[in-house]
């Protein structure tokens, strides 16, 4: 009979020790998930990666390679959009920070770009600082700073400028 077996020769271990609460509790690569509300699908959500940090102060999630979220109505089909190029989610807050490349749609096929954009989920606002872009059926709308509904169905856009058709008997 022949044995073999590791001595552990080749194992060499690292006297750094990361502290827990740097560590994520949950890394998900390849992210795709349904989420329903009294049985019924409401959201769809994607993310190439989803880090759950549970330890920290505060606890938050965050999507360092960007998300894409879908709203549906009862039927399955898509009512508003958002897609973002990195997400952070603060627990305790509920609030939504959403950077690069920030573009949603609203129900109404409202096209909102913006380099970020938060959503605060306690007061059901989402607003800005930043520049803002919003595409409507007739005009475009542009100006630094904007405050909404969280259905992005009213909103404020602070310092506006635009593009809007008139009718030459006006």
């Amino acid at each position: 009979m022949f044995f073999s077996s590791c001595g552990g020769k080749g194992v060499k271990q690292s006297g750094v020790a990361v502290p827990r609460e740097q560590v994520a509790v949950l890394l998900t690569d390849s992210v795709s998930t349904l989420i329903s509300d009294s049985g019924i699908t409401r959201y769809r959500i994607e993310a190439p990666q989803w880090c759950v940090y549970d330890k920290t102060e505060p606890p938050y999630q965050e999507f360092p390679q960007g998300i894409y979220l879908e709203q549906f109505d009862i039927e399955l089909k898509v009512q508003a959009s958002l897609k973002a190029d990195y997400a952070y989610y603060d627990e305790n807050a509920q609030q939504w920070t959403l950077r690069g490349n920030v573009h949603a749609l609203n129900r109404k096929g409202e096209q909102f770009d913006t380099p970020e954009m938060k959503w605060d989920q306690k007061s059901h606002r989402v607003y800005s600082d930043t520049s803002i872009h919003i595409t409507r059926e007739k005009s475009i709308i542009e100006g630094v700073g904007f405050d909404s509904n969280e259905e992005m169905s009213k909103y404020t856009i602070l310092n506006p400028t635009g593009v809007f058709p008139i009718k030459e008997d006006e």
